[in-house]
């Protein structure tokens, strides 16, 4: 074969790829074989490296021609290539624009059903179970100053038992409360005994954030005054309700320390194997009742305080705190 006419043959085949390139590049309706023609036309054994493969066969002054050609239309098609792959995008988002599209005007086809958040199921299971006790409801602001939040109930300035509570504080001596208690005093002022109430409502510390911690969470204060109370009545009730909730497990009681309370307990319930803490208690200290006018020698009561997020997640085997505080519907779909 003279060298004429091999560089006549691959100028021919050069041609020929880069028709059937522009037809097949043209004709591609997805990425993935944009792709593989790339790979059958440009890839190292693609049809253009099969050409190039042959320069050997053709003379030296032959070669040059050879090669500009090949590298031109390399670039060519590459070119091809990357223009086809912008239009495949667009279609491809339009036609996802186009199934995503919503007409506000069309009539609904039915009304999915909505779920209750699982932190408002269990409150209202926790107020049922006290409120059949006997107790009534009462709430207060979540706003409080520092009287109702903590000298009213026996926390003064400069005690210890503040560094327990990490505060929010804002201006004009007011601040987030850290518990519900405040709502005891505040009923209190103009409510004499006896008296059985709870108090549900969010309250604010100073936590970082995470599995176990919010510095926005729900807690239950529950109250009794009356004549007569003593530990006896705060266990019977304390054991009725955790039985009632948890169903029968095994329930203890350890000594602790509160401010507003003398003697102070933690209730803990045996979950899963383990001993889990789930509410503080204890008779209301004397001096508590005679900050708000009652005669400590004839009345007595007792407090216990619980956090509904920790029944919460009890309740339903929730590992994380913070899955309560999302708006992830695959989670709250559950309940």
């Amino acid at each position: 074969m003279s060298s004429t006419v091999s560089l006549n043959k691959l100028l021919d085949e050069l041609s020929l790829i880069e028709k059937d390139a522009e037809k097949d590049i043209q004709e591609a309706l997805n990425q993935e074989l944009l792709e593989q023609l790339r790979i059958s036309f440009l890839g190292k054994k693609g049809r253009l490296s099969a050409v190039l493969g042959l320069m050997g066969k053709i003379s030296d002054q032959e070669r040059p021609v050879i090669g500009q050609k090949a590298n031109s239309l390399k670039h060519y098609l590459l070119d091809l290539i990357s223009k086809r792959q912008e239009i495949l995008k667009k279609q491809a988002l339009n036609q996802l624009l186009d199934r995503e599209t919503i007409d506000v005007t069309a009539p609904a086809i039915g009304i999915p059903q909505g779920h209750r958040h699982p932190l408002i199921t269990t409150t209202e299971k926790i107020i049922d179970l006290f409120t059949g006790l006997g107790y009534k409801v009462v709430e207060g602001p979540e706003v409080e100053n520092d009287f109702y939040n903590f000298e009213a109930l026996n926390i003064p300035e400069n005690h210890p038992a503040r560094d327990m509570q990490d505060t929010f504080y804002l201006e004009d001596n007011l601040l987030l409360r850290t518990h519900t208690s405040p709502v005891q005093i505040r009923f209190l002022e103009n409510n004499p005994p006896p008296v059985r109430i709870i108090s549900p409502g969010r309250v604010y510390r100073r936590d970082a954030v995470d599995a176990t911690h919010s510095p926005v969470f729900h807690q239950i204060e529950v109250l009794a005054i009356d004549e007569g109370l003593d530990f006896s009545h705060l266990r019977g009730t304390v054991m009725a309700f955790l039985q009632a909730f948890f169903g029968d497990l095994p329930v203890r009681f350890r000594a602790s320390y509160f401010p507003f309370t003398e003697p102070s307990a933690e209730v803990d319930v045996k979950w899963q194997g383990k001993w889990l803490e789930v509410m503080g208690c204890g008779m209301v200290d004397p001096a508590v009742l005679e900050g708000m006018g009652i005669d400590s020698d004839r009345c007595t009561g007792f407090a216990a305080g619980l956090g509904v997020e920790r029944f919460c997640m009890v309740r339903h085997e929730i590992d994380d705190i913070r899955r309560l505080f999302t708006s992830d519907l695959r989670f709250l779909e559950q309940f």
